[in-house]
């Protein structure tokens, strides 16, 4: 395995506290559709993420203060954004901090999402249209594309399918990459990123990424070893400075994911960039 330090760009925080905002569906979700260990049910420490990151040489992690859903139905939740604060004030070399967005939550949303920036020192902003079924071009989220031109912040958000998290809280799959295009269009400034690679509609997702030079994928949530052929010749070719690494863990655990993509046989060049370089040029990290 190679000793390049890579970060991973999408990370769920896994603490017990932070678990302890999480709805009911959690476990049933995780374990049963999406195979992670039931052994991480119960919570990690940050320092048990650091080890598990250390064992396969992920030296940083992108925690998202989640906000899935508006706030009201059993299922839906917001992490606070200080469970995310803290663990980065205690990890400062390991950690970063990912504000979530609500569109329903209008100009107090968008000062939360400048507080968290300005105050916590996140580094972008993170979206799950499916949650609240608007499409990413939706006019609701354009105060927060706007905000985050004016922070010099990317924002990230789910294309491609939703999955059902929550059985009582289907989500209609909303996330269709080409509604990428308008929003690229009207903010050529802002640094948009498709998290989980845009399946089943991933040659949507290059497509958009091919014509926008500000609009990037992060690869997570979809075990390489099971990447659509056009997407990891994407990554190998004229994609390298396009796509990022990342995890969802746990969706995917860390050691497996790095192993596949060690079996995809990227030249030191494409995996550089892919792994680190991408990372830290899109999100401006000092390193």
């Amino acid at each position: 395995m190679s000793s390049l330090r890579a970060i991973d760009t999408v990370v769920n925080i896994w603490t017990p506290e932070a678990l302890s905002h999480r709805p009911s569906w959690r476990d049933g979700f995780f374990v049963d559709k999406m195979k992670a260990a039931d052994t991480l049910m119960s919570g990690l420490s940050l320092e048990q993420m650091i080890e598990r990151m250390d064992r396969v040489g992920v030296e940083r992690a992108f925690l998202v203060a989640t906000k899935a859903g508006r706030l009201g139905h059993p299922s839906t939740y917001h992490l606070p954004p200080k469970v995310v604060a803290d663990a980065v004030q205690q990890h400062p070399d390991r950690f970063y901090g990912l504000i979530g967005v609500d569109p329903y939550e209008g100009m107090t949303g968008v000062r939360a999402m400048e507080r968290a920036v300005r105050e916590y020192g996140f580094i972008g902003a993170h979206l799950y249209p499916h949650w609240f079924e608007l499409a990413p071009d939706h006019a609701k989220y354009y105060p927060f594309y706007a905000k985050c031109c004016e922070l010099d912040v990317p924002i990230q958000l789910q294309v491609g399918q939703s999955m059902i998290y929550a059985p009582d809280y289907p989500c209609r799959s909303v996330g269709r990459p080409i509604t990428l295009d308008a929003v690229a269009c009207d903010f050529q400034e802002l640094r948009l990123i498709g998290i989980h690679v845009g399946i089943p509609w991933h040659d949507e997702m290059i497509a958009m990424a091919w014509k926008h030079k500000n609009v990037y994928i992060i690869a997570d949530a979809h075990s390489p070893k099971y990447w659509p052929a056009s997407f990891v010749n994407y990554i190998r070719s004229y994609g390298r400075d396009k796509v990022m690494f990342g995890t969802d863990f746990p969706v995917l655990d860390w050691p497996r994911t790095m192993r596949e993509i060690d079996d995809l046989g990227f030249s030191d060049e494409v995996r550089r960039k892919f792994l680190r370089d991408n990372a830290i040029r899109v999100y401006g990290l000092n390193l």
